[in-house]
């Protein structure tokens, strides 16, 4: 995809240098913070194509179809861009109500307690079961 056949609005993001957004899932019912991850140009326009969240994976260089091997697919109900236009807001309705590769509703799911790290959030399915050994 060139610049020349992006949608204009695309433009008016600031990507990183490394051509780059972060994005932050937001549940839309209930607000919850699902997951934060990274987003191309491409990704973006092909996020408000679909509907679906289309992220770009650091760790694989290619896009990512949230959802595509676990089934837990991210419906958009609304994109919204940030007052500097450098973070975008995905509000999502999270499909199976786990966002996270650990199994989890959330990937927040630890909190600082007394100085460390404290696990807060249940594991909803255990990842062998939704991912299989190959889980990344």
């Amino acid at each position: 995809m060139t610049a020349d056949s992006q949608p204009g609005w695309i433009g008016e993001v600031a990507f990183n240098e490394d051509g780059l957004v972060p994005a932050i899932a937001q549940d839309t019912a209930s607000g919850d913070v699902l997951m934060m991850a990274w987003m191309n140009a491409e990704a973006l326009e092909k996020t408000a194509e679909t509907g679906e969240a289309v992220y770009y994976s650091r760790s694989r260089e290619r896009l990512w179809h949230k959802g595509e091997s676990s089934g837990h697919v991210q419906k958009v109900h609304e994109m919204r861009l940030d007052c500097d236009a450098d973070v975008i807001l995905l509000r999502v309705e999270q499909i199976g109500g786990i966002a996270c590769h650990t199994g989890r509703r959330h990937c927040f799911y630890r909190r600082l307690e007394n100085g460390a790290w404290q696990e807060s959030g249940a594991v909803l399915k255990d990842p062998e079961a939704i991912y299989g050994a190959e889980q990344s």
